[in-house]
């Protein structure tokens, strides 16, 4: 008799999971080793608990479901990652396939083909819901570029903010700069910081020097720019 495919369920909301459980309990062909809520505790259960199929939400508290993808992929190759989540823009689509996903599935896809990804993927298979194949499709018909983006996993403002940080620019120049509150600007460098699996400032500039980024000489911003006397600007 074959084994049951083993998997792990990672998404930080307790009535999804409810839902997932109770679908995987109806296939027999199918064993739920454990649930995760939290991004960082997902490469620890993996280990212990040797899953073959980890079901994976992108947004969670702590490690982003596309750092956690990625250190799965590095530490246990064996274990493959099937992305589940309410997002399908670029940014999250690609970000999660280069960090090793085999499958990328949209919460409120059909039972039968969460059920089916699963056997695909655990078979040595690939499987995209098509929302999600089509946008791939658009992408990769898309003109390239010769310059490669790096940091894929960022998304452009953040990209704009690391650049930013990588010339010396301080938070405050920055929401200058860019017309956002330094509020926001506290929170894109925070985002940069987990997807870069970096401590702090010092390091994610390092980082972003070693790749390029900061070559552009930095320039004191206007005290007292136009935009700023709005109140309301926001990003």
């Amino acid at each position: 008799m074959t084994e049951p495919v083993r998997v792990l369920i990672a998404d930080d909301h307790p009535i999804f999971r409810d839902g997932l459980r109770a679908l995987l309990a109806t296939d027999d062909s199918i064993q739920l080793v454990g649930e995760a809520a939290d991004g960082g505790d997902v490469q620890r259960m993996v280990e212990q608990l040797q899953p073959e199929i980890v079901l994976m939400d992108l947004h969670m508290p702590g490690v982003d479901g596309v750092a956690a993808t990625r250190e799965i992929v590095q530490r246990s190759p064996d274990v493959a990652v099937i992305v589940l989540t309410m997002f399908d823009d670029d940014d999250s689509v690609f970000a999660a396939v280069r960090a090793g996903a085999r499958g990328y599935l949209l919460k409120g896809t059909k039972q039968a083909d969460l059920i089916r990804a699963v056997h695909l993927v655990a078979s040595g298979s690939a499987m995209f819901g098509p929302a999600v194949a089509q946008r791939m499709i658009e992408y990769f018909s898309r003109p390239r570029h010769s310059v490669v983006m790096p940091f894929p996993q960022l998304t452009d403002r953040e990209h704009e903010i690391l650049d930013l940080l990588a010339q010396g620019q301080p938070n405050p120049s920055i929401a200058a700069r860019l017309a956002i509150s330094e509020k926001t600007v506290r929170n894109h460098v925070s985002n940069i910081f987990t997807k870069l699996a970096v401590a702090d400032r010092a390091q994610a500039v390092v980082r972003a020097r070693e790749a390029g980024l900061g070559t552009q000489p930095a320039t004191t911003p206007d005290p007292d720019p136009p935009t700023l006397r709005h109140p309301k600007a926001h990003d």
